[in-house]
């Protein structure tokens, strides 16, 4: 980005959109959250990259930055069904700390622009963006002095660049990912996308965005033991979209030694029946199996730990046993970030 560029987007001011409590009767009556549309450069001047600030009533000088997977927004970590169970950014809320859950480009109530502009490291410099506006306190009024990042699949691969290329978070926290792919269940995944301007709530996008079939989604992100029908339904009806052109770059770097470049703490978690990354090179049976395969991609000063939620699937938010992943994260976050 050369200067002229960045001075253009510090000036450029940040929009907050509605302010309001938490909703929801499990809801911690202390946490409020705002929404905020963040100016980004990428992929061309003018963008911007939507995102949810909650913060604990007492305050936090702690944020974690929560980058959601392919065909999701920031909902996968907002969810709005049994939020006491399910809700990620309520349980890092009630633990004392500021979230702030982005919609990437292209999806949710951030800019879409034309498919082929968006790969996995435009977006990890949008997220970057949103990093310095956090840390400037242009979002929410206050500078916020550590920024913990977390993804979650292709949100992963999106940290992973992020953390990698601009040095810029205190921690990372990978969920769904890990750097063994297990291609033949990739590709059962993308044989069940098709166009998403096939479905009328994705009309105006391109059709270089893809979705997932109607009713392929407990199949590919579930495992049979740790499945709720209604968070299935809910994830539906919530979907949202993904580029073509965020696959390569993404595939790239679970391939490569480029996340020994992270110098800060990492807590990698994975469900034990993740069907895209388990057996594929990795031992998901425990913890200690995990990080066996993974240590050789991090460097000394990742202090990586990692997490196995067992009989989770795809997606460990959204397991009826997600309580126990919360807690394991909220653990990590206290150990670095109390």
């Amino acid at each position: 980005m050369n200067r002229k560029r960045l001075a253009a987007w510090v000036a450029a001011p940040v929009l907050a959109l509605t302010a309001a409590g938490t909703a929801g009767p499990a809801a911690h009556a202390a946490v409020s959250c705002q929404d905020f549309l963040v100016p980004v450069t990428v992929p061309y001047s003018g963008s911007a990259m939507a995102g949810q600030l909650c913060q604990p009533a007492a305050g936090s000088r702690t944020v974690v930055v929560l980058v959601p997977g392919a065909t999701y927004n920031q909902t996968y970590w907002n969810f709005p069904y049994n939020p006491a169970v399910y809700n990620f950014r309520q349980a890092m809320n009630n633990a004392g700390y500021a979230t702030m859950t982005v919609d990437l480009l292209g999806t949710g109530k951030s800019s879409k622009p034309l498919s082929l502009l968006l790969t996995s490291e435009v977006q990890a410099a949008a997220v970057h963006q949103v990093i310095q506006a956090l840390r400037a306190g242009q979002v929410g009024g206050q500078p916020f002095s550590t920024v913990v990042l977390g993804g979650h699949s292709i949100g992963s691969t999106v940290a992973m660049w992020e953390a990698s290329t601009y040095q810029d978070t205190n921690g990372v926290l990978f969920t769904g990912l890990d750097h063994h792919l297990s291609l033949v269940n990739i590709a059962v995944l993308l044989a069940s996308l098709y166009p998403a301007d096939l479905e009328p709530r994705f009309a105006g996008l391109d059709s270089g965005y893809l979705t997932t079939m109607p009713g392929t989604r407990q199949g590919l992100f579930y495992a049979p033991g740790t499945t709720d029908p209604n968070v299935v339904a809910t994830d539906e009806a919530s979907k949202d979209a993904v580029s073509t052109t965020q696959a390569p770059d993404a595939a790239l770097i679970t391939l490569t030694t480029q996340t020994q470049n992270i110098q800060v703490p990492v807590l990698l978690a994975l469900g034990q029946d993740d069907e895209f990354m388990c057996g594929a090179g990795d031992d998901c049976s425990s913890a200690a199996s995990l990080i066996a395969g993974e240590a050789p991609y991090f460097s000394a000063a990742a202090h990586l730990q990692t997490y196995v939620q067992a009989g989770s699937g795809h997606d460990l938010n959204l397991a009826t046993n997600t309580q126990q992943y919360q807690q394991a994260v909220i653990s990590w976050l206290r150990t670095w970030f109390s």
